[in-house]
């Protein structure tokens, strides 16, 4: 750590009340329908951060524009309660206005500069709409189709999540992070999550430390390496163990033999989600659990914020504990220069460039698996039958966890023909 960053933040942390300490600890969810609602919860619990989703299944949920003036007003009113700027994240995934193809296709291309450049133009549109924070790159190892999430990931070789993980963290995070234009990355779902059992989303996963460090931690640790600022807990269990509340996964193995020095956000919800996996008796001690395994920020559920201040007064949580989940976020605020910088103005960017990448990117992606009969490429002379329903859609042809592309500017495949 920068040690001038450093010693800013122990002179912050050294005037913060318990209160504020304990709110940077929570990302709370942010609707631009209720403005008045969050700067009630921004004056009541002082957030360390906001979500801009309407719902945790934003991936395929209809989500609302971000307005950039809003997001400015929100960290005015912020700033002006708590002293602090908050962190606005989205699920920046595989595009913003200008959408490339799901990150399994993009991994397929095996083009890692063209990956880089598609995610640097990502975070150029996401930062011209007040966005900090990027929920990607998903680095989930995945062997079994079963699972609903295949298309997040880059698939199911380590060694090509690795590049893809290393490509990824420096589109999007630049090489300067407190730069306006670059955003901070988050390396997810940590770990093992594309493992579920049975590919069953959020379920079990068993899978011995040697698999665990050969396969699946291979493209974290490459992300880690590349220095992506903060890493999302997975909602599945390893070996009977809720990541979530996993000492050995989060602190262990990431934080002290990794050497990630970021902070660790849960998944929406997945901190009260101890409770179902049967380890937790209820919210304060799923909070309790959660802060001791070495996962700092609790994504919605305000498990941290409701509960904190009662098990630091047991006992159960040390304030320490607490001070140093609160010193990791604050160094990922400064090193993304939001002290001095909290507002943003957006900025021009050539929508042509990023067309034309992300054209490329379709281009190289696809997987021709056998063309025996000299199908492609397709005579210009011959009668071709276009059937179907995706015949004349839109939305679809985004892909999953796309929350910004506008259909507006699209043509359909019957228009394409």
């Amino acid at each position: 750590m920068n040690n001038s960053i450093s010693k800013k933040v122990e002179e912050i942390l050294s005037k913060m009340s318990l209160k504020d300490k304990i709110g940077q600890l929570s990302l709370g969810t942010f609707s631009f329908k209720k403005i008045d609602e969050a700067k009630e919860y921004i004056k009541k619990a002082h957030p360390g951060a906001l979500i801009i989703t309407t719902s945790a299944h934003a991936g395929n949920d209809v989500q609302e524009n971000v307005a950039l003036s809003t997001l400015n007003e929100i960290q005015k009113f912020a700033i002006k309660e708590m002293g602090i700027p908050l962190i606005f994240g989205r699920d920046v995934i595989h595009g913003h206005n200008i959408v490339s193809p799901i990150p399994l296709a993009m991994a397929a291309s095996f083009n890692t500069d063209l990956i880089k450049r598609s995610y640097s133009n990502i975070k150029l549109e996401a930062m011209n709409d007040g966005i900090h924070w990027a929920f990607t790159p998903m680095l989930d190892v995945s062997r079994d189709p079963r699972w609903g999430r295949v298309i997040e990931s880059p698939g199911e070789d380590p060694y090509v999540g690795e590049r893809f993980a290393t490509a990824v963290v420096e589109g999007i995070q630049g090489d300067d992070l407190s730069k306006q234009k670059n955003l901070i990355a988050c390396a997810k779902h940590y770990i093992a999550y594309g493992l579920s059992e049975g590919g069953r989303d959020y379920h079990k996963a068993e899978v011995s430390d040697y698999n665990l460090r050969n396969h699946y931690l291979r493209p974290f640790k490459a992300a880690v390496k590349a220095g992506v600022k903060t890493v999302m807990s997975s909602f599945n269990e390893v070996s009977g163990q809720p990541v979530t509340s996993s000492k050995y996964l989060l602190t262990d193995v990431l934080k002290d033999e990794l050497q990630f020095g970021g902070f660790i956000v849960s998944d929406y919800s997945a901190v009260r989600q101890l409770k179902d996996q049967g380890v937790a008796e209820d919210d304060e001690d799923s909070a309790r659990l959660a802060i001791n395994a070495g996962l700092d920020m609790d994504m919605h559920d305000r498990c941290y914020i409701e509960t904190i201040e009662k098990l630091i007064e047991s006992g159960e949580v040390s304030e320490e504990t607490l001070n140093e989940s609160v010193r990791r976020i604050l160094t990922v605020k400064m090193e993304k220069g939001l002290f001095e910088n909290p507002y943003c103005y957006g900025g021009e960017y050539d929508q042509e460039a990023h067309l034309k990448d992300a054209e490329d990117m379709a281009t190289e992606s696809i997987v021709l698996l056998k063309n025996d009969n000299n199908l492609l490429p397709l005579d210009k002379s011959a009668h071709i039958s276009l059937v179907g329903p995706y015949a004349t859609e839109k939305r679809s042809l985004l892909g999953s966890w796309c929350l910004d592309g506008k259909t507006d500017d699209m043509e359909t495949l019957l228009d394409v023909m």
